[in-house]
């Protein structure tokens, strides 16, 4: 389905939910983004990309083929998200995914790498995140460490 578009948009064959609300100056092709969602200024949304409802991906974000992103889920200011970890890679098929499951929030000027972001996860600003993030775990830094649990999720919950 192509979305009503402006001169200040780019979307081309994509799935939007109802009730999402997309700014200008947007590049989105052949992606899916659920309902209730918010896409900021100066995002872009690859070929594949699949984003859950209720979610907001705030501006600056650069959102690569291979990536799903669940519900209820906080993208901050421009994040990167990484699909090609010996680039130049022409290879496709070498390239990785990465999951950022439900209610998980990744603050401003992260730097994703190929991982699994676990569901209600809080990823700290400016962190590079190399290895997959638990659930209900906080981690920042560069590399992104495991800080602490949020109440109701860890080892000893």
């Amino acid at each position: 389905m192509s979305y009503p578009v402006n001169d200040k948009q780019i979307i081309r064959n994509c799935r939007i939910g109802e009730g999402t609300r997309i700014w200008n100056f947007v590049n989105m092709y052949e992606c899916e983004v659920g309902r209730d969602s918010m896409i900021g200024t100066f995002v872009e949304l690859q070929n594949g990309v699949k984003v859950g409802d209720r979610t907001r991906i705030q501006s600056h974000t650069f959102v690569c083929e291979l990536v799903t992103i669940g519900d209820d889920v906080f993208v901050g200011h421009g994040v990167m998200f990484i699909n090609d970890t010996m680039p130049p890679q022409p290879e496709k098929e070498k390239w990785k995914s990465t999951t950022i499951e439900d209610r998980a929030s990744i603050g401003s000027n992260v730097t994703l790498l190929p991982v699994r972001i676990g569901h209600d996860a809080v990823v700290g600003a400016g962190s590079v995140v190399t290895k997959d993030v638990p659930p209900g775990a906080v981690v920042a830094g560069n590399p992104a460490r495991l800080l602490r649990y949020k109440e109701g999720f860890g080892p000893q919950a």
